[in-house]
């Protein structure tokens, strides 16, 4: 009698950052689709005629929509879609299944991959789309780079909410 092969392996070690922002970027083009079918479900819904009429309930929407997209997944196996391709999974300190609080936490400070570099768009008062991009490129690649800082290589969010990337690959 043979023992039973694990479905998965995990060895809690983080994936690299190149591949962590693989994913990021691979998420962001799947949510490009949700965000979009939102967008035009919440524009129907409202029966927005304008794109600037109601545009902060639109917005309001989405971060919502988005935040039920990423507690959703995080809470139920640790994986979003993109995340299953890139073998990465959301776990908590000790290697356990993350819960929806916890998920929902990480959610929430998840934008400070984006908020320094939105926030110096708002007080600069910039407002070409190219300075505004560029700002925000360079915010998301200085948040990525403060992983380098932590032992374990985790972001910021991470180590405030107790959770960690790791890799996890199907067993062969």
């Amino acid at each position: 009698m043979t023992p039973a092969v694990p479905a998965v392996t995990s060895d809690l070690t983080a994936p690299s950052l190149r591949r962590r922002l693989a994913c990021f970027v691979y998420e962001g083009v799947l949510l490009f689709g949700v965000l979009m079918i939102s967008g035009y479900l919440f524009s129907s819904l409202t029966q927005q005629r304008h794109a600037l009429v109601g545009r902060h309930g639109l917005q309001a929407f989405l971060f919502v929509i988005l935040g039920i997209y990423f507690v959703w997944f995080w809470s139920h196996g640790g994986q979003t879609v993109a995340m299953k391709a890139w073998h990465v999974r959301l776990v908590d300190r000790d290697g356990r299944s993350v819960g929806e609080r916890r998920a929902l936490a990480r959610y929430l400070l998840s934008w400070l991959w984006f908020m320094p570099a939105l926030l110096v768009v708002y007080a600069s008062g910039l407002h070409s789309l190219g300075a505004t991009m560029a700002t925000l490129l360079a915010g998301v690649i200085g948040y990525a780079l403060t992983s380098r800082l932590h032992p374990s290589r985790q972001f910021l969010h991470d180590v405030i909410c107790g959770t960690r990337l790791v890799t996890w690959r199907p067993a062969g």
